[in-house]
């Protein structure tokens, strides 16, 4: 029988960077296509930089123009049935992740970046590379490092110039502000009465609800 999504959520009160029942390298296996074996050569800048640029990326994915629909996709209500880990939609969880991220809630954004990133989001892998980058961890920063740059899905991986465009692009937010915006208070607040769903953890495991997409696709006419 297929594990569901929900089943995953239950079991999640383990170490976040080695979630059990959603088997990572299994699922980089299965999408693996033609592998690059280039060294990375593009030079990571300091923590504080570093955590900065992953605030511009979860940005960038919290504007796009259809982030509430793909995480109303991954949403739990009276009328869902449970997911599937093949019915998940990646890029829901990519965007719950970014949205946790930047409400103050990094462990939940890393266990919901490990979803995406398990399942083939590359998008997810740079974030987590970032995150644990701007947090010292360098061993695992470079593990995410290098399934971001080897083929995950059936698309090419981003060169050492695409990602040292993003470093540039990410200086200039930092200098000049940039036209996406943070989460509004009333999507933080939504955030964080999930997180009281769950009183003595530190990691949202919830799926997001109704509740929470509403104020998504709020956030997003409001912009």
């Amino acid at each position: 029988m297929t594990a569901t999504i929900d089943t995953l959520l239950a079991d999640a009160q383990i170490p976040l960077s080695t979630p059990r029942r959603f088997d990572v390298a299994a699922a980089l296996r299965r999408l693996a296509a033609d592998a690059s074996r280039r060294t990375p050569t593009v030079e990571m800048p300091r923590a504080a930089q570093t955590g900065q640029r992953l605030g511009v990326v979860c940005r960038w994915v919290l504007n796009e123009p259809d982030a509430a629909e793909h995480v109303d996709k991954i949403a739990e209500g009276p009328d869902r049935r449970p997911l599937t880990e093949e019915e998940m939609d990646i890029d829901g969880a990519l965007v719950f992740a970014c949205l946790l991220y930047l409400t103050g809630h990094p462990e939940s954004a890393q266990f919901w970046w490990q979803l995406a990133a398990g399942a083939g989001s590359r998008a997810a892998a740079y974030c987590l590379h970032l995150h644990h980058l701007a947090v010292g961890e360098s061993r695992r920063a470079w593990h995410w490092f290098h399934q971001l740059t080897h083929s995950m899905a059936d698309t090419a991986p981003p060169d050492a110039a695409f990602l040292e465009g993003l470093e540039i692009f990410a200086r200039y937010v930092r200098t000049n502000g940039s036209r996406v915006i943070a989460p509004t208070d009333r999507l933080e607040s939504e955030v964080d009465r999930l997180a009281a769903r769950t009183p003595g953890s530190s990691v949202i495991v919830a799926r997001p609800d109704s509740q929470l997409v509403a104020r998504l696709q709020e956030f997003a006419a409001d912009r």
